[in-house]
């Protein structure tokens, strides 16, 4: 691995990569003009291109200099901060054009706003996820504008005040199990993650001797954003626009969790005894040095990296190599694509979560309780 001089990261010519993403909004307007099979193009420019990109362009695992100052990541920071109002100009055109467009079909309607919601989960929550993670109120501000325009408010504190504390433990909805198959996870964390985020603020007011509706409860504004868009979507579009908001925002919740799935498929910490586990690691989330696809998801395969600082901006994550933190086989594009499809899914994954467990736990022999879920709940965190 080489590290890339300070100097070099704050170059434009190496953040521009990352802003590909933009590309997707041109596309959705060419695609919603034109009709017929160009409303698949979103899609295949999000997950076909990419992977593609990834075949031809290969793996990355060059580390930038942690010593590069925050000024200097401006033009990275820059495509993550006017995201929302493109995606959003974007989104309430389609709401108004579509729904009245005479020349559009209902299902060139219905793959539009699907991939809308390709532009809104693959990018617009990917990009909320690195502002919820950010110091400034603003920023975080952006983040929940984002996760509101698909209903999903609730990630914010779910993935804060749960995923990070309790990542590969039985607390974390989002750690999918061994043999879980995605789409009995899906059911499962669409459920669940509403319940651990509800319980997690509720505990921490609890902590103040507040009750779990206190004015400082985040749901007051997650349902005020939620609201607005909803009375938005019924605004620009009608009972068509609102049915199709509804549509892209499902589209863009199953692109989160498909990502959350891959991300620590397999992967559990150490029970220690007496509800407690070994500290997080880098071993336990999947990595891809897959160099496009970090493009478009702004480094998000870098995972362990952000388990370890989720506070780094993204152009500063560091890759791993395998002999510290597991390694997929391709990027996200591809891997999300395979996990659709569980037979493939386990053939590809199954051996390597056997041969993860052989490298870092080989004395472990019973894996049972942390198959299933069964290993008792960290100490300290809300049930």
């Amino acid at each position: 691995m080489t590290i890339i001089p300070s100097a070099e990261v704050q170059r434009l010519q190496n953040a521009l990569p990352f802003w590909l993403s933009l590309g997707m909004i041109p596309v959705a307007v060419l695609a919603a003009l034109w009709g017929g099979w160009f409303v698949l193009a979103l899609p295949l420019y999000a997950w076909g291109m990419f992977s593609l990109l990834d075949a031809v362009t290969g793996r990355n695992e060059d580390n930038a200099d942690l010593s590069t100052p925050e000024s200097g990541l401006k033009y990275y920071r820059l495509v993550t901060l006017i995201w929302f109002p493109a995606q959003f100009t974007l989104l309430c055109w389609m709401l108004w054009y579509v729904p009245q467009a005479a020349d559009l079909g209902v299902a060139e309607k219905i793959g539009l706003f699907f991939g809308m919601g390709v532009v809104s989960g693959t990018i617009g929550i990917n990009y909320a996820h690195e502002l919820m993670h950010q110091k400034p109120a603003w920023e975080r501000a952006l983040g929940d504008l984002l996760l509101a325009s698909v209903l999903y408010s609730h990630f914010r504190s779910e993935h804060l005040r749960v995923h990070h504390l309790y990542v590969a433990t039985p607390r974390d909805p989002v750690t999918a199990r061994y043999n879980e198959g995605f789409h009995r996870f899906f059911l499962r964390v669409l459920v669940q993650c509403h319940q651990s985020a509800w319980k997690a603020e509720a505990a921490m007011r609890a902590r103040k001797g507040l009750k779990p509706l206190d004015k400082s409860s985040p749901y007051w504004r997650y349902w005020g954003l939620q609201g607005a868009m909803l009375g938005l979507a019924l605004a620009l579009g009608g009972w068509v626009g609102l049915a199709l908001f509804l549509w892209q925002a499902w589209v863009a919740v199953w692109q989160l969790e498909l990502v959350n799935y891959i991300e620590h498929y397999g992967l559990t910490r150490r029970y220690l005894g007496e509800g407690r586990y070994e500290h997080v690691l880098p071993r336990h989330s999947w990595n891809a040095s897959h160099r496009a696809s970090n493009w478009l998801l702004i480094n998000l395969q870098r995972h362990s990296d952000h388990h370890y600082k989720p506070d780094r901006r993204f152009p500063l994550l560091q890759t791993y190599g395998a002999d510290e933190a597991p390694q997929l086989p391709y990027g996200y594009p591809v891997m999300t694509m395979a996990a659709m499809v569980p037979p493939l899914w386990k053939r590809l994954m199954n051996r390597r979560v056997k041969a993860w467990r052989a490298q870092y736990y080989p004395d472990i022999t019973d894996w049972h309780g942390y198959n299933k879920g069964l290993n008792p709940v960290p100490k300290g965190a809300s049930v």
